[in-house]
Parts: C-alpha cells; sequence; structure tokens
C-alpha cells in the first residue's frame, strides 16, 4: 500500500473505529490540538450519517422529537458504518435496530413506520420499466394462457404491517392531525409501487396478496387461477382471476408475459 494509502487507511479506521494511529500523521498547535483536529471531522462525519437518517425517515424523524430522533441516530451511527458509495441508501438497516435495541422494542410502532418508508423509498428510486398493455396479451392462444408467466416492476414492494403505519406516515408527511397508533386485529398487506413518476400504495384483500405473491414466485396463470379456486371458491374463480390481472396492468405492475 502506498504512503498516501496507509495515511487514508489510518484516518478511516480513526473515522469508524476510533483507532488513534493517525494522530501520527496529524501536526497539531498549541491552538488546535491533534486531538481537536481529528475530532472535527470525526463529528462532521457522525453529523452526516445523522443527516442522511433524517433525510430518509422523515416522518420517523418528525414523530420523534429532535433529542430523541438524535439519540437514536446516535445509537445506530456508532453501530453502523456506511457501506455504501452513495449515502442515499445509509439505514437500511434501521427497522432491524429498532426492533432489537433495546431502547426501542417497546415502541414496535416505529420498527414498522421505518420498515415502510424505507420501503417508500426504494419504490420512488427503482429503475424504470415499460409496462405491459391489454394488447400485448389479447395475441397468446387460449393454450398459451396455462403456463403464462409474468414479470412485475421493479418498484413493485410487498409489506405486511401490524400497526396503521401507513395512516400515520400519511398524517405526518401532511401535517395533518395524527391517527393514534394502533395494532390491527391481524397484519394488513400492503402494496407499493410507482407509475411513471408516482408512487401509489393500497391495503391488499387476502385473496389479492395470496395470488401476487404467489404470481411474484413465478407461479403460472393455471396455478393462479387453482388458489383462486380455493380462496374464492371454483364458481367466483375465473371472473377475479381476471379482474385481478387487468387491474394489476392498469396499474402497470406487469412489464413481461412468457
Amino acid at each position: 500500500m502506498t504512503p498516501l494509502g496507509l495515511v487514508q487507511g489510518d484516518f478511516q479506521e480513526y473515522l469508524l473505529r476510533g483507532n488513534t494511529a493517525i494522530e501520527g500523521q496529524v501536526v497539531g498547535t498549541a491552538r488546535v490540538p491533534v486531538a481537536t483536529r481529528l475530532g472535527i471531522y470525526g463529528d462532521a462525519y457522525r453529523a452526516r450519517l445523522a443527516e442522511a437518517l433524517q433525510a430518509n425517515f422523515p416522518a420517523l424523524a418528525k414523530l420523534l422529537d429532535t433529542e430523541d430522533f438524535g439519540a437514536l441516530a446516535a445509537h445506530y451511527v456508532a453501530a453502523h458504518d456506511s457501506s455504501f458509495f452513495s449515502i442515499r441508501y445509509y439505514g437500511h438497516e434501521l427497522p432491524q435496530f429498532l426492533s432489537t435495541h433495546p431502547d426501542y422494542t417497546d415502541a414496535p410502532v416505529l420498527a414498522e413506520l421505518a420498515r415502510w418508508e424505507w420501503a417508500m423509498t426504494g419504490t420512488f428510486d427503482a429503475a424504470d420499466a415499460s409496462p405491459l398493455v391489454h394488447t400485448d396479451l389479447s395475441l397468446l392462444s387460449p393454450q398459451e394462457w396455462a403456463q403464462l408467466r409474468f414479470t412485475w416492476h421493479p418498484s413493485m414492494a410487498r409489506l405486511g404491517l401490524a400497526w396503521n403505519v401507513p395512516q400515520l406516515w400519511q398524517a405526518l408527511n401532511e401535517d395533518a392531525e395524527r391517527p393514534v397508533a394502533s395494532v390491527n386485529r391481524e397484519p394488513v398487506q400492503w402494496l407499493l409501487w410507482r407509475q411513471d413518476l408516482t408512487t401509489y400504495f393500497r391495503s391488499l384483500p387476502k385473496a389479492e396478496a395470496r395470488t401476487l405473491d404467489a404470481a411474484r414466485d413465478a407461479w403460472p396463470f393455471g396455478e393462479l387461477c387453482d388458489l383462486l379456486c380455493d380462496e374464492v371458491g371454483e364458481a367466483q374463480a375465473p371472473a377475479t382471476a381476471a379482474t385481478l390481472l387487468r387491474g394489476w396492468i392498469d396499474a402497470g405492475l406487469i412489464i413481461g408475459a412468457a
């Protein structure tokens, strides 16, 4: 490693681990000693990561007051380095951190809100793709439908949430009256996606959630229809399958079928 590389490595170790080997490479003065000079960079590094957390989780930051979010950011930054080239991705482990850190496990709504915010951001930032249109499927023969599998838009995300965090998130974003945080009788299934430059989300009925998840796992259309027979009954399955497929295409969720 070059001398410059050694200095850079020592400086990184100071920022990430507090290793003091870099002190021998830094010139201090009586007015600004070495520890002070290094501390300026160390504090700035940690402050920038805390700012990234606040930018990536604005609703969570708003829900917590400045002091509490600052404490959360300090805990997280101390435990998690920035491992991506872009700081945009800093915080991807925050939901897991909130669900396991003893200071936050008594408030599970925080971890779910963080999961929701991270999923929404990922949906908005996902790659573009041209959606399938209804006429693409009209070219298929009846024999092809049973084995038809779909390819899905990169922005799609699925979450099952125990708490009413989408409603809480929306109120926090709009500075509206916040609903009381509450637990659902059973987890509510949510679908998130982007169409053009707009991000959408909606809750899913049980039958649609199971069918959509199976379709994303590459089940062929014929097996999806069999699954719907179990969910809604044999008489309703064909119409339900057609309705779901039309809705998914209209929303731009499907980008290919083969």
